[in-house]
């Protein structure tokens, strides 16, 4: 079972758990119609198209609505640590919640008492406050973008906002180097996938893969397309690939799905989102070797 939890920025929901369904421009979780726009919406979103092609069950979602505050992230945040034991999902993504290090702690903590240990996911805030706290070794996968590889491979900064001058002003050309400073900090998990013009996979240090093709550079102006890429190795790794496997694949699905959209600037993340199923079909033998992921007809 894959378990997505984050934020939404719905002032009224409340902590909500259920299975994802997709209801047009929606999605529906426990009845709670929340829309298909950025942020952990994508990212569900991303995982339930994918589920649905690989004939796997549907993600459950754990969100609740926080305009920015803060004062909700924390009921999702005690939720995980009371029942993440007997939820014992497969693998857990945490996505926008509020961050507290006291609290990603506890949580790190509840999930040793899995009785088998998910493979843990992180991005956005999750992924801060999980290297703020010192944690990042917990996690199994990190999927930031390229000026978050600054905020890893800084020890002091505990935000993306707070990265020291010479780090933050970098170029795509310093990936590498501060891809290898974040390993040597113990700023990153076990595997890394790095979004940006040129897709890093890199697993304890190693670059395995860069991906730079279909360019489709429309997509770094679309929100929601990092969440999505996000949402797809959730998927994939609950599906059982291996874990740079389901990155490769992830990088690869996000940016044909662009092409297949056409995308502008305007396009919405959902139009991306829709083209999945095309893509899954026309590449997704190719993409996995020999065809060890399921695919329709």
């Amino acid at each position: 079972m894959l378990l997505i939890s984050g934020t939404v920025p719905i002032k009224d929901l409340p902590l909500t758990r259920g299975a994802a369904k997709l209801e047009g421009e929606f999605l529906n979780i426990d009845g709670s119609r929340i829309p298909c726009t950025q942020g952990t919406a994508a990212l569900i979103s991303a995982a339930l198209i994918t589920a649905e092609y690989l004939k796997i069950d549907p993600p459950q979602a754990l969100v609740v609505g926080d305009i920015g505050d803060g004062k909700k992230s924390r009921s999702l945040y005690e939720y995980l640590i009371k029942n993440i034991s007997n939820l014992s999902p497969d693998v857990l993504a945490l996505h926008y919640i509020l961050p507290d290090i006291a609290l990603m702690k506890k949580i790190c903590e509840a999930v040793e008492g899995c009785p088998k240990k998910p493979i843990m996911i992180a991005d956005a805030s999750s992924m801060y406050v999980a290297k703020a706290a010192g944690l990042a070794a917990k996690f199994d996968i990190f999927t930031p973008d390229a000026t978050e590889i600054a905020f890893l491979a800084d020890p002091d900064a505990t935000h993306p906002a707070y990265i020291n001058k010479h780090l933050f002003e970098t170029d795509v050309t310093r990936t590498p180097e501060l891809l290898t400073t974040a390993y040597q900090l113990k700023g990153a998990a076990r595997l890394l996938l790095v979004k940006g013009s040129i897709d890093y996979v890199v697993r304890d240090g190693n670059i395995l893969e860069t991906i730079t093709e279909p360019n489709v550079p429309e997509l770094e102006a679309i929100g929601g397309t990092g969440d999505t890429i996000t949402g797809l190795v959730a998927a994939f790794a609950d599906a059982e690939l291996e874990l740079h496997e389901a990155a490769i694949i992830a990088a690869r699905a996000n940016r044909m799905a662009g092409k297949y959209a056409q995308a502008t600037p305007a396009t919405r993340i959902r139009q991306i989102i829709a083209q999945f199923p095309a893509v899954f079909k026309k590449h997704l033998c190719e993409w996995s070797g020999a065809c060890s992921v399921p695919s329709h007809s």
